[in-house]
């Protein structure tokens, strides 16, 4: 393991020294894609058990990889010789980076990053994972907020490419690059986005739940047909109900609620009573074995009412509700174009960039979808951006 604390310089090379709190999928995740990229690992967890089975959960992933010819039993060895285990904070004390995967309690998160200050080197980046907190918050905790910054990935971490890299507004430039590069390194793709609630991927996705669960509680279509008018007419690999099953309702039902609260009860963020419903009922999807669907065994699956014009529709008023997103996150300066295009393709796994699908549709059929609906609904949730009013009636192109 590398003690020697002048070598925290070469975080941006593989010689640096991780360490990972939180043994879960997503912090074993992180270890396992720092190991792989070089790295010695310190994997951290107050739970004995807990990192028995991520030691376990390691061991059987390299396996499969070697079964697969994806990793040489050599190279598989070596990844888990570079990750070692602890139950103690201390032990953190000669890392270059450190990356937290914890639970999404700021003040939890706040005592962590405090008692961390106190142990580890004066140069060693702090990061944490969090989907929604606050990266400003985390960092308030700190003497040195310089060193916080955000690097979220997603789950499951070794596999999805995208990493979302968010500096505080307290965060050294340096920082942020020396982040943005060494994550890079690791042969992920990184975007670059401002310190706000869900960040890219989690603020401009949630119009793809909360609109389709819109669409069901006024009874226009079901679960089923909503997934297959997504699907069918918008090219998604998962319908809505499909992916907050797979993702979780635990954790989506969470996340909605934490960024609609942190943007101050914005009506495009508002949670649903549907979806709270069921984080209550603990049918948290296929996980729980129930969810938007039953996953039990021999369970029947409800069939979609496949009419063209209400699968149209239904695509229209989601797609239009996610560029609106999209395009005021651009407004706002959240991230550039091609990042916020590239966080959603990369991210979620969305079949375009949504900016790029705004210019396909027309601005104009967008547009004209958002204000049919305003004028409908009479209500601010679906306000046209004024960057999309703007470039309709000039009629420009994002691209």
């Amino acid at each position: 393991m590398v003690t020697n604390s002048a070598k925290i310089k070469s975080v941006i090379g593989v010689e640096g020294l991780v360490g990972v709190i939180g043994s879960g999928a997503m912090g074993a995740g992180i270890a396992q894609i720092a190991a792989t990229a070089g790295h010695d690992v310190i994997v951290y967890d107050t739970n004995k058990e807990a990192l028995g089975r991520a030691k376990n959960n390691l061991e059987n992933a390299l396996k499969k990889l070697v079964e697969k010819q994806k990793l040489t039993e050599q190279t598989a060895q070596a990844i888990l010789k570079r990750t070692q285990y602890a139950n103690e904070l201390n032990q953190f004390k000669n890392c270059a980076l450190i990356i937290e995967a914890i639970i999404e309690n700021l003040e939890v998160k706040q005592q962590l990053f405090s008692s961390l200050e106190t142990i580890v080197v004066k140069d060693c980046i702090l990061a944490s994972n969090t989907s929604s907190l606050s990266i400003t918050s985390i960092a308030s905790a700190c003497k040195h907020a310089e060193r916080v910054i955000g690097i979220h990935f997603f789950n499951p971490a070794p596999v999805m490419p995208l990493v979302e890299i968010i500096p505080a507004i307290s965060t050294d430039n340096k920082i942020t690059e020396v982040s943005k590069k060494l994550i890079n390194s690791w042969g992920k793709i990184t975007v670059l986005t401002k310190d706000t609630p869900g960040f890219i991927v989690n603020r401009v996705a949630r119009s793809f739940y909360g609109e389709s669960i819109r669409i069901y509680e006024e009874g226009i279509a079901d679960f089923a047909t909503i997934d297959w008018a997504l699907k069918t007419f918008g090219g998604f690999k998962m319908g809505p109900f499909e992916l907050m099953d797979f993702i979780g309702n635990d954790v989506n039902y969470k996340v909605t609620e934490s960024v609609w609260a942190q943007f101050f009860h914005e009506p495009r963020f508002k949670p649903s009573l549907t979806q709270k419903r069921l984080f209550e009922a603990k049918w948290f999807g296929r996980k729980s074995g129930k969810g938007y669907y039953n996953y039990s065994e021999g369970a029947m699956q409800p069939k979609p009412t496949e009419n063209e014009e209400l699968g149209k529709t239904i695509f229209y008023r989601v797609i239009s509700m996610l560029i609106n997103e999209a395009i005021d996150s651009l407004y706002l300066q959240l991230a550039s174009k091609e990042d916020l295009d590239l966080a959603m393709t990369k991210g979620v796994n969305y079949p375009k960039g949504l900016l790029k699908w705004a210019d396909e549709l027309g601005l104009q059929n967008v547009l004209n979808v958002l204000e049919n609906l305003y004028n409908t609904y009479a209500e601010d949730r679906y306000r046209p951006c004024i960057l999309l009013k703007t470039k309709a009636a000039k009629r420009e192109l994002f691209y």
